[in-house]
């Protein structure tokens, strides 16, 4: 299924090229942005989701990861007990669906772990 995913996405890439949808694009002909955090993502991910971020697609897994950096920001920055405790409860929540979330995503794509 990777091999048939990996022709699918080779092909889609030329067939751009072909049609000059790569020409012109924000950044074209400067250096990658330095992004530390993509280090631990497989190289393949990170194309795929930049690309469907730019597009504005992003994957359910990735709209979770950003609810939940939100959700910590707003968290750390409270100051009452109660409402502390309603927030971490919330981040809670987002964490067990971003878990649910990315293992779907390394299932769907056979790799083990997550």
């Amino acid at each position: 299924m990777i091999r048939s995913w990996q022709r699918l996405t080779e092909q889609q890439i030329r067939k751009a090229e072909l049609e000059g949808k790569l020409k012109g694009l924000a950044g074209e002909g400067k250096p990658l942005p330095e992004r530390p955090g993509d280090a631990f993502i497989d190289p393949g991910d990170a194309v795929g989701h930049r690309i469907m971020a730019e597009a504005g697609a992003l994957p359910e897994e990735i709209k979770l990861k950003a609810a939940l950096d939100t959700a910590r920001r707003v968290w750390s920055a409270e100051t009452d007990p109660a409402e502390k405790k309603k927030k971490m409860a919330r981040i809670a929540d987002l964490e067990l669906k971003y878990s649910i979330a990315r293992e779907a995503r390394m299932k769907f794509l056979g790799r083990p772990g997550g």
